[in-house]
């Protein structure tokens, strides 16, 4: 390649990546004016801007506006980048891009541990803090990414691999469900609108407890792109660019269950989200480059659960549906095609 050729090709990535970024910070803020003039109460734009910048309005429209919107939409846009980061980490540690923390029953791992402390220690502790959920449910995460562990050095090939994580999840559900038999009626409710994953009920104290944890996990993600960058071209050649691969794997399973643990003890589990949103990131972008894929997964998370969030609200509303049926609608297809893709690759 000639350098001209070189420069123009470096221009057309440059240009395909501002191009992406811009899509996706535009749809993020479509989607969060959208979701914050939606509802069962109307607002219309003008108040929503006088709302937010100036507190001018009445008390109750600022009530809905700043105590039962806001916080779900931002919640909404963190959890849904966050588990689209656990998603993409997961690919790249079992080099399987089905790999995610649902499909592989990491999700239910969190839940189940979860559901066990709400349901046997809840009244022993009074109360529970957001910190205490995030670490039932890293626990629970670190079980099940365990099992997985375990099971992937015995069946590498991916479909085995995709069988047992399935079959982690329906264990970890099976023992959930068990546990609920012997919750209080009120337990129950709770726990069944909770395990069936929703961003309602979110409010001020969770968005800080729930930004505070992922914008770590986040920042040490982001300084693993050069480790992961290696990584992704072999674990040979990670070594010969000094990777500590031992190390390496902990931090991409800590981080990975981390961001999980968040979502499912705020949101409760959320299906193919982890799976769907990366590959379509690096689809969009046409890279794999950790340093651009990072930022965009995220965004591109945000903007997938804020939309998922929406739709649940609204399509048959004042029936509000579970945020992983809408996931699920929306990405399972996507899973099927990278599937019947990747099968047309090898013929």
């Amino acid at each position: 390649m000639t350098e001209n050729g070189f420069h123009y090709e470096n221009f057309k990535r440059r240009g395909r990546y501002t191009a992406v970024f811009g899509v996706m910070i535009l749809a993020l803020l479509v989607m969060a004016f959208v979701n914050i003039n939606t509802g069962t109460v109307d607002i219309s734009a003008a108040e929503i801007v006088r709302i937010i910048f100036a507190g001018q309005t009445e008390e109750t429209k600022y009530q809905i506006i700043w105590q039962i919107r806001l916080p779900r939409i931002l919640m909404a846009a963190i959890l849904g980048g966050a588990l689209s980061l656990s998603g993409f980490l997961l690919q790249v540690f079992f080099n399987n891009p089905i790999a995610g923390p649902f499909i592989l029953g990491i999700s239910s791992g969190a839940k189940m541990v979860v559901a066990l402390v709400m349901i046997f220690f809840l009244k022993s502790i009074g109360s529970m803090s957001s910190y205490m959920l995030i670490g039932a449910a890293f626990a629970g995460a670190l079980i099940s990414v365990s099992f997985v562990l375990l099971v992937s050095k015995r069946l590498p090939n991916m479909s085995a691999l995709l069988v047992a994580g399935i079959m982690i999840s329906y264990i970890c559900s099976a023992v959930t469900e068990f546990m609920i038999t012997f919750a209080e009626d009120t337990d129950i409710v709770n726990l069944h609108g909770w395990s069936q994953g929703s961003f309602s009920g979110m409010n001020w104290s969770n968005v800080r407890v729930g930004s505070a944890v992922i914008a770590a996990a986040f920042l040490g993600t982001f300084l693993m792109s050069k480790p992961i960058g290696a990584y992704q071209m072999g674990e040979a050649y990670a070594k010969s660019m000094g990777v500590d691969i031992r190390s390496f794997r902990v931090i991409l399973i800590v981080l990975s269950s981390v961001f999980s643990a968040c979502v499912t003890a705020f949101a409760g589990p959320i299906s193919f989200v982890g799976i769907a949103v990366p590959q379509l990131t690096k689809l969009a972008l046409k890279t794999s480059k950790p340093l651009i894929v990072i930022p965009a997964s995220f965004l591109g998370g945000a903007v997938f659960c804020m939309f998922s969030d929406l739709t649940a609200r609204m399509a048959f509303a004042p029936l509000e549906l579970n945020i992983s049926t809408v996931t699920s609608v929306f990405g399972a297809p996507v899973v099927i095609w990278m599937l019947v893709h990747r099968e047309k690759e090898k013929q």
